[in-house]
């Protein structure tokens, strides 16, 4: 498989690595030192793009990408206020875009067991809910995507919290999200349920971008040849 690499940073290495393990071609690598090689004539040369650039720059890559009839992964965080706009445009051009917060089997299987963790515990209001994520401090936004997708899963179950916020509270309406940035740390996430009486955790740790960049893989392997709208629930069969 011809693979297009939008985004060739730490990420987009690791991702690379993975991907000629894998024996797939990387025919394009755009990073900022060469933006002028960011084309569609370029990115037709591969059969699907992995897109890991940043918030500024992910909507107009993964709209370029589609226009190219190219199919997409995006892992790009602190865009989504546009995502709607990329489902719109994927099924406009009958294409095919894959997002997700975060590409780790462990992650993903993290998200099931925090929804599930989330349904057990709606109907105790002694227990207070509020995570913490911690990254390194190259990491641009804050929350993480995984933080939020956390942060929304436990709304959608938990409805005594309204929203999330990402500083301390003393709100019982507001789901706290604690963001720390510290090197070395490539990703670590905690869910707490504290009462009077104990405590709950769940933790997900990475120990490095293998994972991440794995999962990418195994998304792009699964895009070709696909047309529509998709994440990482479908790759790994949830």
């Amino acid at each position: 498989m011809k693979i297009a690499l939008i985004g060739y940073g730490k990420m987009g290495k690791a991702i690379e690595g993975i991907a000629l393990q894998r024996d797939h071609e990387i025919v394009l690598r755009v990073s900022i030192d060469n933006l002028e090689d960011n084309t569609i004539e370029k990115i037709r040369k591969a059969d699907v793009a992995i897109e890991f650039s940043g918030p500024e720059s992910a909507f107009d890559n993964i709209s370029r990408c589609l226009q190219a009839g190219v199919p997409v992964v995006s892992g790009s965080t602190g865009w989504l206020d546009r995502f709607e706009e990329a489902r719109a445009l994927c099924l406009q051009n009958k294409g095919a875009f894959l997002y997700a917060s975060n590409f780790s089997v462990g992650v993903n299987i993290f998200f099931e067991v925090n929804k599930r963790l989330a349904e057990l515990m709606a109907p105790h209001p002694g227990y207070n809910v509020s995570l913490t994520e911690v990254h390194h401090t190259e990491k641009r936004d804050a929350p993480s995507g995984t933080a939020i997708t956390l942060a929304e899963q436990v709304l959608q179950q938990i409805g005594r919290k309204k929203q999330w916020i990402n500083h301390s509270s003393d709100n019982q309406d507001d789901l706290v999200i604690i963001s720390d940035r510290v090197d070395p740390a490539p990703g670590t996430h905690k869910v707490l349920y504290s009462s009077a009486i104990d405590e709950i955790e769940i933790i997900h740790t990475a120990h490095n971008r293998q994972g991440f960049a794995t999962g990418a893989v195994l998304a792009a392997e699964f895009l070709r040849d696909k047309k529509g709208v998709f994440g990482m629930k479908d790759v790994l069969g949830f």
